[in-house]
């Protein structure tokens, strides 16, 4: 294959336009926040909570919609032994969006938090809010990684160039808009990078469809033609194990700081849920030309295509069908145009990841747990070193790793099975404290590596009810070997057992320390007797009277020159009257504070 000088050029003005929007997003809201004495930090963090329903709901649309998810969509479809009825995807992070719109946007959002760790640091404390950062922070850096390696996969498919090179300034152009413009340069970017997307994915269908050597895909969605029909199907003994993945999109979807930071830089509540609620629409809307790319591939007489006789599911290219039906079964012009929508795919999702994985270290690691007087300037500086540190390390990640696809599997599944039971518990039940949420940590992270992961040749240690072995051919060495199979459903169930075991613990905990049956000089973590403790950040601890909190009850912090730790426990948006009082009812804090 020859390098095409078009490809290139293409490439080249489609990232000059990415970083032209992203600079003058920057340079437009260089002043935003400042009226409302809103810090610098924060303004990078959540935009200054002004972003409106266009440029929100694109921005949260991109933040599910990136090479992993068109890509990924497309393999599904593809496969012989899955089909469309494995495809979960496109559902089930549209459903994440709905349930997180309707339950947990607005109790967010009007509690006027700046980061998704937030609310653990108030409850449980600064140090079970580090343990929390582990697997978030894991999640954001493998997932970038996981998209700049499709990126690399996917320019070598189409334009014959240095594929380490390309992931480079890929990754460079990304880290340096959103370090110049924080969430606003990322946020108008997607704009930018969504339509990109769409075009170049719509552009694509037609040409491929009406290539000779494609079949009619209503046809072969369910008659054997040249594979199983890609309609797919779901075997009885593969049940629960489709139920446990789509539970895990679903739920596993929310507790992601790339969706809450969009909700949290939303102008009102309501309009959190609102963005939740147009980005599930729009993750369907463009998943509809993957899944058509998908069937193409599986409609496709390969022996008739330049790409050969022997089809990419044979050759271990099943996750790069798209790229393959771009370069065989369209001609170059169009392919250049799909490339530039799997750039702005990855580019869509990367700079989200990484902006989120700053925002939690610089805030909850650092300023709330150990340099609470920090000021704006610093917090700032912070953030820019580590978008940086963790750009680069995602970028290095993705060019060394082999096993970033399983390291992310592996980081999603422990997001789903430890941080949404806490998030649960720390917005919904009132009574959990600390000594719960360690205990549900404990459980969660045991349950699901117990259960091992194949991709990354971890073996189990728990073996659950229906497991079995088989060969498969491992994706590096391409040897074949014998993993174990877990048919249970033991992510749900190990994500049951974390939330469970947060709350039996919380209150065993609670009843033992107030009932005297444990001395209260043993509450080491100061979650239950102790009221005003230096550990937990901006946190009312336990009470016996139903844990009412009230203002007297404020644990006290150092002071500084911000209104950030300040307000940032106390933010109310300006809801109606019956609107706060049914927030109230659910809601473990009963403080009332109006929005500044």
């Amino acid at each position: 294959m020859t390098i095409h000088v078009e490809g290139l050029v293409a490439i080249a003005v489609f990232y000059l336009l990415i970083l032209f929007v992203g600079i003058w997003a920057a340079w437009k809201n260089k002043h935003s926040g400042e009226a409302q004495g809103t810090d610098r930090s924060e303004t990078i963090m959540v935009g200054g909570r002004d972003i409106g329903l266009f440029v929100g709901g694109f921005t949260m649309t991109a933040t599910w919609v990136g090479g992993g998810y068109i890509n990924g969509t497309a393999e599904y479809v593809y496969l012989p032994d899955f089909g469309l009825a494995w495809a979960q995807a496109p559902f089930g992070y549209a459903l994440s969006l709905v349930v997180g719109g309707l339950f947990f946007a607005k109790p967010m959002r009007s509690r006027g938090y700046v980061t998704m760790l937030d609310p653990f640091q108030q409850l449980y404390g600064k140090r079970m809010g580090g343990l929390l950062f582990i697997p978030a922070l894991m999640g954001e850096i493998f997932w970038s990684a996981a998209i700049l390696s499709a990126l690399g996969a996917t320019l070598s498919v189409i334009v014959d160039i240095n594929i380490k090179m390309s992931v480079v300034i890929s990754a460079l152009i990304a880290i340096f808009y959103t370090l110049v413009g924080g969430l606003y340069s990322v946020a108008y970017t997607d704009v930018v990078q969504l339509f990109c997307i769409f075009v170049g994915l719509w552009i694509s269908v037609p040409f491929a469809l009406t290539n000779p050597a494609v079949s009619d895909i209503t046809v072969t969605a369910v008659k054997h033609v040249y594979q199983s029909p890609w309609r797919g199907s779901i075997r009885n003994s593969d049940t629960w194990v489709w139920l446990d993945n789509f539970c895990l999109l679903m739920l596993g979807g929310i507790p992601w700081q790339v969706y809450f930071q969009r909700v949290l830089s939303a102008s009102s509540a309501t309009y959190a849920q609102v963005l939740s609620f147009l980005a599930a629409f729009g993750c369907i809307v463009m998943a509809v030309p993957s899944v058509l790319i998908g069937a193409i591939g599986a409609s496709t007489d390969w022996n008739q295509t330049t790409y050969g006789p022997i089809p990419p599911r044979e050759k271990d290219e099943a996750d790069m069908i798209l790229p393959i039906v771009l370069q065989h079964l369209c001609p170059p012009f169009v392919s250049f145009f799909g490339l530039g929508a799997v750039s702005a795919a990855v580019m869509s999702s990367a700079d989200s990841s990484i902006l989120s994985a700053s925002s939690m270290f610089a805030r909850n690691i650092y300023q709330l747990a150990f340099r609470q007087s920090a000021s704006d300037r610093e917090i700032v500086w912070v953030m820019r070193v580590t978008i940086f540190v963790f750009g680069g390390l995602a970028t290095i990640m993705a060019l060394v790793t082999g096993t970033v696809y399983g390291l992310w599997y592996l980081s999603s599944d422990l997001v789903y099975v430890i941080i949404f039971p806490q998030l649960l518990s720390v917005l919904f039940v009132k009574g959990t404290n600390t000594y719960g949420s360690v205990a549900a940590y404990f459980f969660g992270m045991v349950l699901r590596i117990g259960g091992g992961e194949p991709y990354l040749q971890l073996p189990p240690f728990i073996y659950y009810p229906g497991w079995t072995t088989e060969m498969r051919k491992h994706h590096i060495t391409g040897e074949m070997e014998e993993v174990v199979i877990q048919k249970f459903p033991f992510k749900t169930v190990s994500m049951l057992a974390s939330f469970l075991g947060n709350v039996a613990f919380s209150y065993l905990a609670k009843y033992l320390f107030e009932s005297g049956k444990i001395s209260h000089k043993y509450d080491f973590l100061d979650a239950v007797v102790s009221k005003h403790s230096g550990e937990i950040l901006d946190k009312t601890t336990l009470v016996t009277r139903g844990n009412n909190i009230g203002l007297s009850e404020m644990a006290s912090i150092k002071p500084r020159l911000s209104v950030t730790l300040a307000a940032a426990f106390t933010r109310r948006d300006t809801l109606p009257t019956e609107t706060v009082e049914e927030e109230e009812e659910s809601s473990p804090d009963s403080s009332h504070h109006d929005e500044e």
